[in-house]
């Protein structure tokens, strides 16, 4: 008579890092909320519950205000390791301020199947109602499913699943601070698992990870704003900004002032034009006064398409690390900026 053996699931693996934010602070003598707690602190009991095994590192217990390049760039050779291991996803936990902008970093260069989730917390832990816990557990679901695999990166809170390239942090203090309009959420967290609403769709290919290059880091946001001299904007060229990205106003206009000055920039380093408006897409046709945007690409600006001005900066910070002149920027802020 034969026997009919069952083998118990293998628990899939998540690599977790902490690198601080307000999901790690507690009370300090000083006063006010630190980020103290590591990752095992964080981990405590909650991997159980979906019967998950984990890995941890503590790489650094900041503000997200306070995150860069080389932390980023260090967490980003952790999480390969980790996947290199066998991690079958990789969450990343930090302060809520930057967490969009540390999204679209690993969107831009993660090339791994793997996921990696990022989230956070608006509470601190000592505050009544704190989303901590259940935001980390959420984002652990995601990065162990299967169905994650090949979307790259993503932001989990309050039991939403959104892609990088559209979440934004649109509230300052309420646990609901994150959307992404106009795209919306791309899955929810249900009862224990993670449930997408559409399947994956084509990544473009990943960039390479910025390595040290002095100055790359050092790209200024410029706000455009009523009655713009463009001041600023010759000031930034003057202390040797490798690049600019400029939040223009609608769908990609400046005063005829700062259009001035970002013809006169032009020669010397890249400008990138985003909406500072929130939501939609830079323009390339329609208008044609002096500060358009059709005005503007004549000059030889890159139009920022759907993506925000923080995330245009990410992108061409990248991209300067790397060595990319106008011709390769132009074609990658078409790829991932554009719709079509």
């Amino acid at each position: 008579m034969i026997r009919k053996t069952h083998s118990k699931p293998v628990r899939p693996l998540v690599a977790v890092a902490s690198l601080g934010g307000t999901i790690t602070m507690t009370t300090s003598a000083a006063g006010g909320v630190r980020p103290e707690l590591g990752a095992e602190d964080l981990l405590r009991g909650l991997a159980e519950q979906q019967d998950i095994g984990v890995r941890t590192a503590t790489l650094a217990t900041l503000p997200g205000a306070s995150l860069d390049f080389d932390t980023l760039g260090s967490c980003y050779d952790w999480a390969a390791g980790q996947v290199a291991a066998g991690a079958a996803g990789v969450v990343v936990v930090q302060g809520t301020d930057t967490l969009e902008e540390t999204a679209y970093f690993f969107e831009a260069v993660w090339p791994h199947q793997e996921p990696v989730i990022v989230t956070g917390a608006m509470r601190h832990p000592g505050l009544p109602g704190a989303d901590g816990p259940a935001n980390l557990l959420a984002a652990l679901t995601v990065a162990a499913a299967p169905a994650s695999r090949s979307r790259g990166c993503m932001l989990v809170m309050e039991d939403e699943v959104h892609l990088a390239r559209w979440v934004r942090k649109t509230n300052s203090s309420r646990p609901d601070a994150f959307s992404s309009a106009p795209a919306g959420p791309v899955a929810s967290v249900t009862e224990g698992a993670v449930h997408y609403f559409h399947p994956a769709g084509t990544r473009p290919p990943a960039l390479e990870r910025p390595r040290s290059r002095p100055g790359a880091a050092r790209v200024p946001l410029l706000e455009a704003t009523l009655d713009d001299s463009g001041e600023l904007l010759d000031a930034l060229v003057a202390a040797g900004a490798p690049g600019v990205v400029v939040a223009a106003t609608g769908v990609g206009h400046v005063s005829g002032r700062l259009a001035d000055a970002i013809e006169r920039a032009l020669p010397h380093l890249p400008v990138v034009v985003a909406t500072r408006t929130g939501s939609g897409t830079t323009f390339r046709r329609t208008y044609g006064f002096r500060g358009s945007e059709s005005d503007l690409l004549g000059m030889g600006v890159t139009m920022a398409g759907w993506l925000c001005p923080r995330k245009a900066r990410i992108l061409l910070c990248t991209l300067l690390a790397a060595g990319a002149e106008r011709e390769w920027i132009e074609g990658e802020f078409r790829r991932r900026g554009d719709l079509g």
